[in-house]
């Protein structure tokens, strides 16, 4: 399981199973080298921790040649997910469901999409569990990560249409966890609006 593979195949799952459109959210998110996730940094340093502590958990099976620290305990509810790649997942379902409700549809199309990538069990878990907003952006503290985190959910919520009231009080939730101000939460809305709507790139 690839963590860009992952969270692309939630996103993708998220967006095709909405009532809204979401053709061109996806583009902005996942559509090659100039999308949104490859560029953000959420990917790299979730990518990398997950590595890490897939490698953590290899040593702890092969008989050490000199004494070392052991490796930093995976939490039992992870599933064995890196803290960083769970909070992506958790986030995009959040964000899936911000209009206060996830239909049969919805849930089977994020279940489909998860399937494609063995993670499956990780994503039926937490679509059964309402994780609060504060638990999921809890101890971030980079200004570039909080940006990206905020994007990502911006383009979920928004797909290719408007925002309903219920999900602006989502997007204004996630904006105080994250420490954004009104000023930062509009510009990072009015980039991602701008890319969305722009004409796909010609091959």
């Amino acid at each position: 399981m690839d963590a860009e593979a992952l969270i692309g195949s939630l996103i993708g799952g998220a967006l095709t199973g909405r009532r809204k459109r979401g053709s061109n959210a996806l583009r902005f998110l996942t559509g090659g080298r100039s999308s949104f996730l490859n560029a953000s940094t959420l990917i790299t340093v979730a990518g990398v921790a997950w590595g890490l502590m897939e490698s953590a958990q290899a040593k702890t099976t092969v008989p050490a040649q000199v004494p070392s620290a052991p490796p930093p305990p995976i939490p039992a509810e992870s599933g064995g997910v890196s803290p960083e790649l769970l909070r992506l997942v958790r986030l995009t379902i959040s964000a899936a469901r911000a209009d206060g409700h996830l239909s049969d549809k919805e849930r089977d199309a994020i279940l489909e999409h998860a399937r494609a990538t063995g993670a499956e069990a990780l994503v039926a878990r937490e679509l059964d569990r309402v994780t609060p907003l504060g638990q999921i952006v809890a101890g971030v503290t980079d200004p570039q990560t909080r940006a990206d985190l905020y994007t990502l959910a911006f383009a979920i919520v928004r797909a290719d249409e408007g925002v309903s009231g219920a999900e602006r009080i989502y997007l204004a939730q996630l904006a105080s966890q994250l420490a954004l101000d009104d000023a930062e939460a509009e510009q990072l809305e009015r980039e991602a609006s701008a890319r969305i709507d722009a004409p796909a790139e010609k091959a």
